[in-house]
């Protein structure tokens, strides 16, 4: 049997599955929205999980700005991000994630990738001294759709070399749930049942899996 029928992928999205970028997110776009006096929550965040900054910033302002303003804002915004971004360190991994990484990374017939839509994932990666647990890494530079298009897990799974049927996405968004099973993915979603309904299994936190979980997915 040839090596792509032996091997089994798990792609990982990154802000709230291993550490929890989404907070820093969330008060870029607050402090943006203060500044514009637009109207937002934690509530209203939640439509931006998963999604380009450009489509956030839509959704934060409810119509789409003029070139200039978009690039204005969108640059404003990941000023912000970056500011909260840059102090991050292993102490802010969410629990259970850099477990669970390295026993996949190790684990023979399994390949693991990094699939997020931020374009700022490889400072967050050289951050917490985790790229070297990636057989593959696709983030916001590397697509053109963002969630629920399943772009970016589909050319997470071509970059494992492995097909997308033999794939497992770890989502904690909404959108990213409905990205994986639209590229033909089974998906793990971290949080609640009730929004993550079309999940195949949905976990608390990734400290309530190990890999012998995600392979009874396969069964």
């Amino acid at each position: 049997m040839s090596r792509i029928l032996k091997d089994k992928g798990v792609i990982f999205d990154l802000d709230g599955v291993i550490v929890d970028t989404a907070k820093y997110h969330y008060l870029g776009w607050k402090k943006l929205a203060d500044e514009l006096g637009v109207p937002f929550d934690e509530q209203r965040n939640e439509r931006l999980k998963g999604v380009s900054r450009r489509e956030s910033l839509i959704l934060l302002l409810g119509y789409t700005p003029d070139d200039q303003k978009m690039k204005e804002w969108c640059d404003r915004k990941n000023g912000y991000y970056l500011e909260f971004v840059s102090r991050i360190d292993r102490s802010e991994f969410l629990p259970g994630s850099l477990a669970l990484l390295e026993e996949i990374r190790t684990a023979p017939g399994w390949k693991q990738a990094l699939a997020s839509a931020s374009k700022n994932a490889q400072l967050i990666l050289q951050r917490l001294a985790i790229g070297n647990l990636f057989h593959a890494i696709v983030d916001g530079n590397d697509i053109e759709k963002t969630k629920p298009d399943p772009e970016i897990f589909s050319k997470a799974a071509a970059r494992l070399d492995v097909p997308p049927d033999r794939c497992v996405v770890v989502e904690d968004a909404e959108a990213g749930v409905q990205a994986a099973k639209a590229a033909g993915m089974r998906a793990i979603g971290l949080g609640q049942p009730d929004v993550l309904r079309e999940a195949d299994l949905v976990v608390p936190d990734l400290a309530h899996i190990r890999l012998s979980d995600i392979e009874l997915l396969f069964v």
